[in-house]
């Protein structure tokens, strides 16, 4: 990260800080695991909900593999989240920013009706240039191009750059802008659009922890078999993870888009077709969850859910964990009743603030049972997890107060034991590439760490 980006981010976070101290602090809401009353969870396919038999056949069907527990889970997470499942998907796993970059730029190419991307970072670098001239050209062709960027994640970003598409035609929007006078009655800077979605021709998604920035222009190693070697002058690429969705669920992160864009305020979206018809092309069923700030926590619960009804495993990869009292001990809680309870966290980050907050629950963590592991190789932006092998998340939420609290999240949930065996494999990957640390080891940490945990500690709700 450059100089003047992290002088730029540092500006708006003291921005966000200052509305913080200034206004009352919310908290995250108690997750009651005894809400759910139905014994099948909705289902919903292109053409609208199922039947309650047309969709326990389905699930049938579908989870001959899962456990009854999952089911269980399934409803206890709608009755929490109120979003239904929603099946016929065909879901790919994408590993680091090549691969996303590579899926995703084929996707735009491929777009003959619309093209909508939702980011927090947009970066005027060699991958963002490629990535807006791609946009101008596919706008050139016809195509009706919608931008929707943070504001503070482009704070460091020439506003020619944006204005270079413009002027192409692309619709660009700027998200809850810094400056109060920009948006008249609507500044509302601590809550930042943290999302990063890019659906094309309503028929195709992406989404996941990847931004439009240089720093995933090259690979961490992930998959490799080796180490990386820096001597070339190559920088390592950041450890991330994106999803691509086919099928009727598109139509979930499209809406997702449009609401968020409307509920700015700053004129309409061109007229297009943006809700085609969508018909099943895969078998895998998934929920669509995109939080909004102090509202429903959708997010936040159905991870606090899927923890506490584990009983195999919770397998973790977060990029900046700072989690509040209730997933401390809904993780401690899972590996004392035999939970196999493991966490890859940054070894190695962009923001040492934020990791020495979640250190200062290390101890409490291990103390319980809880495996801790540092990623080494690479800085790790991912927010993913793999519960019992059949509950997947991918998606733009860190566990901290910020994402659950104060951000635009969005998260993709999968239910399907083979999804979850291509997410276990990437978490024995990133195992491969880390290292554990013991209780023993942390307790004998020097104290000049010990007080960077106290101080953070001070800060976590804001940061």
């Amino acid at each position: 990260m450059t100089i003047s980006r992290i002088a730029a981010r540092a500006v708006g976070s003291a921005a966000i800080s200052l509305c913080l101290l200034l206004s009352a602090c919310a908290t995250l809401p108690d997750v009651d695991r005894s809400a759910a009353s139905k014994a099948t969870p909705t289902v919903a396919n292109g053409k609208g909900a199922l039947q309650s038999k047309q969709a326990a056949a389905l699930l049938a069907r579908r989870w001959a593999r899962a456990t009854p527990d999952m089911k269980a889970l399934a409803v206890q997470e709608e009755a929490a989240t109120g979003v239904p499942l929603i099946a016929g998907n065909k879901v790919t796993l994408l590993i680091d920013g090549p691969a996303t970059m590579t899926e995703m730029m084929a996707a735009v190419r491929t777009a003959t009706s619309t093209v909508n991307l939702e980011t927090y970072i947009f970066d005027q670098d060699e991958l963002g240039l490629q990535f807006a001239d791609l946009l101008i050209e596919k706008r050139r062709q016809g195509v009706t191009v919608n931008v929707l960027y943070d504001s503070v994640g482009t704070l460091s970003v020439p506003q020619a750059f944006f204005e270079r598409m413009r002027a192409g035609g692309v619709n660009l929007l700027a998200f809850n802008p810094v400056n109060p006078t920009t948006r008249i009655g609507k500044w509302q800077v601590n809550n930042r659009d943290h999302r990063k979605l890019l659906v094309v021709d309503g028929n195709t998604a992406f989404t996941g922890g990847i931004n439009i920035s240089s720093d995933y222009a090259n690979s961490s190693f992930f998959g490799s078999g080796r180490r990386p070697n820096t001597s070339d002058g190559k920088k390592v690429g950041w450890r991330d993870t994106h999803v691509k969705i086919e099928g009727p669920a598109v139509a979930a992160f499209q809406y997702s888009f449009v609401n968020n864009w409307v509920h700015q305020d700053a004129g309409e979206l061109p007229e297009a077709n943006y809700f085609p018809p969508l018909s099943a092309v895969g078998d895998k069923i998934v929920r669509v969850l995109a939080s909004d700030p102090d509202k429903g926590y959708e997010i936040y619960k159905s991870l606090v859910l899927a923890i506490q009804e584990s009983k195999k495993s919770v397998h973790i990869t977060s990029a900046y964990f700072v989690p509040d009292q209730q997933i401390v001990d809904a993780l401690i809680g899972a590996a004392r009743r035999g939970v196999d309870v493991r966490l890859v966290l940054p070894g190695v980050t962009d923001h040492g603030l934020v990791l020495h907050a979640g250190r200062a629950f290390y101890e409490q963590l291990l103390a319980g049972g809880v495996k801790i592991h540092q990623l080494q190789v690479a800085v790790l932006h991912a927010k993913t997890a793999v519960i019992d092998g059949s509950w997947s998340t991918i998606g733009s939420a860190n566990i901290d107060r910020r994402s659950f609290i104060h951000n635009y999240e969005l998260n993709v949930i999968i239910l399907d034991p083979g999804f979850a065996q291509e997410m276990e494999r990437a978490f024995s990957e990133d195992l491969r590439d880390s290292k554990q640390v013991t209780l023993d080891e942390w307790r004998r940490r020097p104290m000049s760490d010990r007080i960077k945990e106290w101080g953070a500690r001070l800060a976590e709700y804001w940061i």
